[in-house]
């Protein structure tokens, strides 16, 4: 059986594409995963780096939600640590307002940037995540009557704005196997970044499963794996179309942030590289190839990690090759 597929979009600023023009062309890969059927689109937090463009999720969903009718729309996802948990739980609230039953909120603990810019935006460390999550859940859960904040909790007579009847699906992004079992802990849902941890789910999907507790989140797990999935329609054009990103990838490895605004330029550099070391690990890093093998692979990959949804990560050097990627891996 054909797994459920997501969509996550990370604003990539592809060709000669300005970072405002990346932003725009999010909203129509939104717009092409409802028409094909998808599941949720998610939109990312990073900061300081010029090949993505997304620095303010909460502000691309508020405009997905009138440029949509059905999709769930959500964040994958705010890094929780850059913000104030009483204002994060407002923004999400009023999101839920805007599209009832079609918000989820996606948290990370991590900065989305280098420590410098955690500095100008105002970062915590990573260690008041836990601190910062459970106000968080507290101001959801009051804003939406479900559990009225107490006399006795440090949060009371603070209250978020505006009140429910509903709340945002919360959710953690995880990178390995303890902030999955984290997830589980905290009865919410886990999303287990591949393209970051450069590593399989399995391990972390499976720990979040044991940890799990039910909560008024939700009563049973849900874990999903994000992944990066580009299709075409011939398996020699999709390696093709692949070369950009795999070129920003090694030079990443090189702390070089680099972007590759053509497909020559991109196959010249990785043939200058041809022996570099590194470049098997960046190859097998995406599921790449004609419509059949991806569709098989990411198959194989909600079946081998224990994944509930897999999340497609919407890739391509154009607008045009991201959405027919999605078209040709459609849901069925």
């Amino acid at each position: 059986m054909s797994p459920v597929l997501s969509v996550l979009d990370l604003s990539p600023v592809g060709g000669d594409n300005t970072q405002a023009q990346a932003i725009r062309e999010t909203i129509e890969v939104a717009k092409a995963a409802e028409r094909l059927g998808y599941n949720r689109f998610w939109v990312a937090e990073h900061h300081n780096i010029g090949t993505l463009a997304s620095a303010a999720p909460e502000i691309l969903i508020a405009a997905l939600t009138q440029a949509t009718k059905t999709i769930r729309l959500g964040s994958g996802g705010v890094m929780l640590v850059n913000y104030s948990p009483l204002k994060v739980a407002e923004v999400f609230m009023e999101l839920e307002a805007l599209a009832p039953g079609r918000i989820d909120l996606g948290v990370g603990r991590a900065l989305g940037t280098d420590s410098r810019t955690g500095g100008a935006l105002r970062s915590v460390s990573s260690e008041a995540f836990p601190q910062y999550f459970a106000l968080l859940n507290a101001w959801l859960l009051d804003a939406s009557g479900v559990e009225p904040i107490t006399d006795a909790h440090p949060a009371r007579g603070i209250h978020a704005s505006p009140s429910g009847p509903s709340h945002p699906d919360l959710h953690m992004l995880t990178s390995s196997a303890d902030s999955g079992a984290f997830a589980g802990q905290a009865g919410v849902g886990m999303v287990f970044a591949e393209f970051i941890a450069r590593a399989e789910g399995g391990p972390a999907v499976a720990a979040y499963k044991r940890a799990f507790e039910p909560s008024v989140f939700r009563s049973s797990p849900w874990a999903a794996v994000a992944t990066i999935a580009l299709a075409a329609e011939t398996d020699e054009e999709a390696q093709r179309l692949a070369a950009p990103m795999r070129a920003g990838a090694l030079a990443t490895l090189d702390n070089e942030r680099r972007r590759f605004p053509s497909i020559p330029e991109a196959l010249a550099f990785l043939a200058e590289r041809a022996d570099d070391p590194r470049l098997p690990s960046v190859i097998a890093r995406s599921i790449v190839g004609d419509p059949e093998t991806v569709k098989r692979r990411l198959t194989e990959k909600a079946q081998t990690t224990g994944a509930d949804e897999i999340f497609v990560m919407a890739v391509g050097p154009t607008l045009e090759t991201r959405i027919r990627s999605l078209e040709l891996i459609k849901p069925n």
